[in-house]
């Protein structure tokens, strides 16, 4: 599951990324790659925004203040200082 994570977490920054740029330059980068309109420009711009949607699902525990386990840690070990 991390590696799904980092992907939708990556896309969701070159996403917001290139919205700061169409904000600040009118510049938009998947635009200026695959052109106005076309299917790529779509599919692109759904695929960041299902990353975005996913990244809900990584926001969630934060606003529950609950920590999410990542590779099976069980927070039983001691720290150490």
């Amino acid at each position: 599951m991390k590696t799904l994570d980092v992907i939708a977490l990556t896309l969701l920054i070159i996403g917001a990324i290139n919205w700061g740029l169409v904000g600040l330059f009118n510049y938009d980068v998947v635009t200026a790659l695959f052109g106005v309109g076309t299917m790529a420009t779509k599919i692109v711009n759904v695929i960041v925004g299902v990353a975005g949607l996913y990244s809900l699902y990584l926001y969630w525990p934060i606003l529950r203040g609950e920590e999410r386990r990542i590779h099976g840690d069980t927070g039983t070990h001691a720290r150490t200082m």
